[in-house]
């Protein structure tokens, strides 16, 4: 009798070990998607920026149509790419990251652009939709920020015992990290020649 008492006591505890690795990594998942939308929400609200920046340097210069066609089919091409937080994968990311760099470039070069134009740097519509900008690029860096800190507590819990049996059985997987773009480890030269 003090066998079965002891087998089923030993049951009892491991259910509620595993019962309590799968609700914190069902906690930690929920972080992530949360954390994710954030990043989404960043990203979103830069995308909301550009018409307005587009239209205000229409408005006030004869702009070279071709940096303004760059920007807006950059930013129809990374409205486009959507990843689902719960199968993301690091391809998925790095197509998203690609995406959103090609944006970044397209409203980097609009921005050199502007400086042959004196009056539309003057513009305070301008200005302040460009302060608005640089804002939002420090918000997408700490939204992304965020986002590697909820993934790495993520994959640390999916690969820690017991939780990584529980994750193996109920497809828990690790999640990937936003990465530095190909370069930004070389120190940009600067000539003034």
């Amino acid at each position: 009798m003090k066998k079965w008492l002891i087998l089923i006591l030993i049951i009892i505890v491991a259910g509620f070990s595993l019962a309590g690795s799968y609700n914190s990594l069902v906690q930690a998942e929920e972080k992530i998607d949360s954390v994710w939308a954030n990043v989404e929400s960043q990203y979103q609200r830069r995308a909301d920026l550009i018409p307005n920046l587009v239209n205000t340097v229409k408005g006030q210069a004869n702009f070279e149509k071709e940096t303004l066609t760059g920007v807006i089919e950059a930013r129809a091409k990374a409205s486009q790419t959507k990843i689902d937080p719960t199968n993301m994968t690091e391809q998925q990311l790095a197509q998203f990251q690609q995406s959103q760099q090609s944006l970044g470039s397209a409203l980097s070069r609009l921005l050199v652009t502007v400086e042959k134009y004196p009056e539309l740097k003057a513009h305070s519509g301008f200005m302040d939709l460009q302060k608005q900008l640089e804002g939002t690029e420090n918000r997408i860096n700490v939204a992304r920020n965020k986002f590697n800190e909820a993934a790495k507590e993520y994959n640390q819990k999916v690969r820690q015992f017991p939780a990584k049996l529980v994750a193996m059985i109920f497809g828990f997987k690790e999640k990937p990290y936003f990465k530095s773009n190909a370069g930004a480890e070389n120190v940009p030269v600067v000539n003034f020649n």
